[in-house]
């Protein structure tokens, strides 16, 4: 998208969007739970909830805390399935102009595999974004994605199984993460998005009971900003492939920083909560910057970090 000369509009990977503004999975739901607020066609892309081979219900209440600049979560990824995805979440979202995403979740590999062949079939889906960082689960899910081996196995099964652009979500909670990233870009992913949730706890002083029954949750917010601009930062520094950012994205300052570290897109969540058109006021944000700063396009703040030697 061009506005007073100005070129905000990106291609991640065979992704087409508007703006390099898109909504994090599992804090945008189906899309049509924010429709009152809104417009889906100014939003880069939407990245749904993720979606399993079979419903699940997720894990048991309370699965959510408010924290000091974030929130924990413990939702355990309770989604329709693929199934009725396709039938009944699809056709709505496919009305908008905006390329869809969907996240793709499991436990064993065979459901990854199952999840995806039905989403390549669907048509009307722009891209996958595979989780193997989701810290909500007793198996599957983040055990994938902190291992390169196991890694580099699911991304090259999911790979041959579909034509789609391919994003593979990395999680924090690794000693390397760029081990993970390489892993995946070995095995055919098209892009990454960086990062999952951190793990993390809060207890009640009251009662001396965790404030998540699952004990350990997801933390998310402004608090994890730092590190996910880290990583971001790390992982463009070791591979080809582009960057999604994510992590504690508020405002247009917040995203502007994920582009000088790396990232060509970014992905908004926690602040969806705060403020449902968050993501359409930082597209105004990182405008009025760009005009302010005289640049041209948004793809000469991509990786412009100067670091001192």
């Amino acid at each position: 998208m061009v506005e007073n000369g100005i070129s905000i509009a990106v291609n991640i990977s065979g992704i087409k969007m508007k703006t390099p503004i898109m909504t994090a999975s599992g804090t945008f739901g189906y899309g049509n739970e924010y429709t009152d607020f809104v417009d889906l066609n100014q939003l880069g892309a939407i990245v749904v909830k993720g979606i399993t081979n079979v419903p699940w219900m997720g894990n048991e209440m309370p699965r959510i805390a408010e924290t000091p600049q974030g929130m924990l979560n413990s939702i355990g990824l309770q989604n329709v399935g693929v199934e009725r995805f396709i039938d009944e979440k699809l056709p709505y979202l496919s009305s908008f102009d905006v390329p869809v995403i969907v996240n793709v979740c499991g436990k064993m590999e065979e459901e990854y595999v199952e999840v995806v062949e039905k989403l390549s079939e669907a048509g009307n889906i722009a891209s996958i974004e595979l989780n193997i960082s989701c810290p909500n689960l007793n198996c599957g899910g983040m055990s994938f994605g902190v291992d390169p081996n196991l890694t580099y196995q699911l991304v090259q099964r999911v790979r041959e199984k579909t034509d789609l652009p391919l994003l593979v979500k990395l999680s924090p909670n690794v000693t390397d993460v760029t081990e993970i990233a390489v892993a995946a870009e070995d095995a055919g992913a098209d892009g990454l998005s960086a990062i999952n949730t951190l793990l993390g706890m809060g207890i009640d002083i009251k009662t001396r009971k965790p404030l998540i029954a699952n004990v350990v949750a997801g933390l998310s917010g402004p608090a994890i900003k730092p590190v996910a601009l880290r990583v971001v930062w790390q992982v463009y520094n070791t591979v080809k492939i582009p960057i999604i950012g994510m992590g504690g994205i508020m405002k247009a300052e917040d995203a502007i920083e994920f582009f000088v570290a790396g990232a060509s897109a970014v992905a908004v969540g926690t602040a969806n909560f705060v403020n449902p058109s968050a993501s359409i006021d930082i597209v105004s944000g990182i405008r009025e910057y760009l005009n302010q700063h005289q640049i041209g396009s948004l793809q000469k703040l991509v990786g412009s970090l100067e670091v001192v030697a």
